[in-house]
């Protein structure tokens, strides 16, 4: 991406994201708003996630791990051990960022499916974990009396107070990703996303980049795990799974992979297409599984490749190698 595209990509965003401050005043109740905040959620979720796969070419399937340690962990010292909520996400997005240093470490040095076997085993040993120690999480009945967050001594308990935290705090992830893709750092990681043997040719420190990389995008999960805790008051173990973790990758990969409005529409795409499925009560997973072969088929470049002008999008399809003539065919 040039810079002009990153000035772009900033102005526009700058004016969406002033856009979606008057939806709560919109949306015409208040389970609409609270689509909203999980729109806002998963937005951070799934651009964390685009930024890994799409920008440095890491497929993880442990990202719903990371959502759900930042969950947990916030969740449980605050409602077990009367923790601070503000103090219990602070931890939570630390402790998730130090696992995924001691998971990236040797994950990392796989590539390809290896990759992602080693990364989901750790997800299906957090599930169990999840559900197992039943004296912290609650195990399968799910962590409850999670307490709500409060800012100047105003709960954030309703949804459209949660609203306006939750849209400042991605606006700050989203703002945080573009100055990095904008950086000596993101640039480097689109290169080693090419080829990390030529990146690494060039002098980029390959697998720093990944590890660091990896830190960060868990961390962006575990931010997006305290605000999911805190919203709702309630955590369950099946939201954290390993087919969590999958169903985040083929979300990312609908929206378009390795695309700033990618995560836009993923996100809309993650909380909205099952509300809309809902009157097909048996058919959802059919019918989700039918659209995204749709797009995946025409639209190879996902959801955001529509948003591109046509020109764009023909000059960005992979030219055929020109027929080298004969020497009989040759002229003398």
């Amino acid at each position: 991406m040039k810079r002009a595209g990153f000035a772009r990509n900033r102005v526009a965003f700058a004016l969406f994201w002033a856009v979606i401050l008057i939806f709560p005043a919109l949306a015409p109740n208040p389970f609409i708003v609270n689509l909203g905040v999980f729109w806002l959620i998963n937005l951070i979720l799934l651009a964390s996630l685009n930024l890994l796969m799409g920008y440095g070419g890491q497929i993880s399937l442990s990202h719903a791990a990371f959502f759900g340690l930042g969950a947990y962990i916030s969740g449980v010292l605050s409602a077990k051990f009367g923790v601070s909520p503000w103090l219990g996400s602070l931890a939570a997005i630390m402790v998730s960022a130090a696992v995924a240093a001691l998971i990236g470490l040797p994950t990392l040095r796989l590539k390809g499916h290896y990759l992602a076997m080693a990364t989901l085993g750790f997800n299906a040993v957090v599930s169990v974990l999840f559900v197992e120690l039943r004296g912290l999480t609650g195990g399968p009945n799910g962590l409850t009396n999670v307490p709500s967050l409060e800012l100047f001594g105003f709960s954030l308990s309703g949804d459209v107070r949660f609203f306006y935290f939750a849209w400042l705090v991605t606006g700050v992830v989203i703002v945080l990703i573009l100055n990095l893709l904008d950086s000596r750092m993101g640039r480097a990681l689109r290169a080693l996303s090419t080829s990390e043997v030529a990146a690494e040719s060039m002098g980029v420190p390959v697998f720093r980049y990944k590890v660091q990389l990896f830190v960060l995008t868990a961390a962006m999960a575990a931010v997006a795990g305290c605000l999911y805790v805190h919203h709702i008051n309630f955590a369950s173990p099946e939201t954290f799974d390993f087919m969590a973790s999958v169903m985040m990758v083929v979300v990312v990969a609908l929206g378009g992979t390795g695309t700033f409005w990618g995560p836009f529409l993923a996100a809309l795409v993650y909380v909205g297409l099952p509300e809309l499925l809902h009157a097909f009560e048996g058919f959802e997973v059919l019918l989700f599984g039918v659209s995204l072969v749709v797009v995946l088929l025409f639209f190879p470049s996902g959801l955001a490749g529509l948003l591109r002008p046509r020109r764009a999008r023909v000059e960005s399809r992979p030219r055929e190698p020109r027929a080298v003539p004969r020497l009989s065919e040759r002229r003398p």
